[in-house]
């Protein structure tokens, strides 16, 4: 595993109450580098207005941003920015240290969360979340779970393999049901299940924190495809 400190790329704003830091690190695991950095007391923000502070900084470092979550409660909160390099599908200790200090200056500057949070920067991993449209159509064949906000023909959820986008709709094909085509914006979160085909397929970087490798020619027939509206509420990561 690697482990550095790096240092806050500015001091905090002099209007700040209470400040609260803490030391920052980067942690390479399998399948994931993440960056946990300075926890701070600040405003509040939606979802899409941190994405759009958040985007074009990742987009000036020649990286791809994949994901923005708020994880935990009020009393601990972490803002999660996930990014790549588009060249690899991951990135290295040094580009997550550098996304990391970019984007501490950027929120000390801007003030945008209310409640005391950890800032949290990583690669998406092998066992990747799918978040845009054009992940499906890179990840066609690969075996993928997918959790929808609405019952969808009786199900909430479903486990098969990405079989291609029709306009703005993704076509799966799932074990036990046959071919699926489901909205893209009825799915709530969707994530590639992790295979041998898939490890070939990535050339990860790293992959120590990824789920269990599941045999490519097992049955992926599961409860995932049972027609029911009953959620055991499952989180994507």
């Amino acid at each position: 595993p690697y482990s550095v400190r790096p240092t806050l790329a500015r001091p905090p704003p002099a209007d700040y109450i209470d400040p609260i830091f803490t030391s920052s690190a980067c942690e390479g695991r399998p399948g994931t580098l993440r960056t946990a950095a300075n926890v701070v007391q600040v405003r509040l923000a939606t979802p899409a207005v941190l994405e759009g502070l958040i985007a074009p900084i990742t987009t000036a470092q020649g990286l791809a941003l994949v994901r923005v979550q708020m994880n935990g409660s009020k009393a601990g909160q972490t803002l999660q920015v996930m990014a790549e390099d588009p060249a690899t599908g991951q990135l290295t200790l040094e580009q997550c240290e550098t996304l990391s200090r970019a984007l501490s200056a950027m929120l000390d500057e801007t003030d945008p969360i209310e409640h005391e949070y950890a800032l949290e920067v990583s690669s998406p991993g092998i066992d990747r979340p799918l978040t845009r449209l054009a992940d499906y159509t890179k990840w066609v064949g690969h075996d993928v779970r997918v959790k929808f906000h609405a019952s969808l023909d009786g199900r909430i959820r479903l486990h098969g393999a990405i079989a291609g986008v029709s306009g703005d709709d993704v076509d799966f094909t799932v074990p036990t049901v046959g071919p699926v085509r489901v909205p893209f914006t009825l799915i709530d979160a969707a994530k590639l299940v992790l295979t041998n085909r898939l490890i070939a397929a990535s050339r990860p970087l790293d992959f120590a924190d990824a789920e269990q490798v599941i045999d490519d020619d097992a049955d992926t027939a599961d409860n995932d495809n049972d027609s029911s509206d009953n959620d055991s509420s499952d989180n994507e990561d």
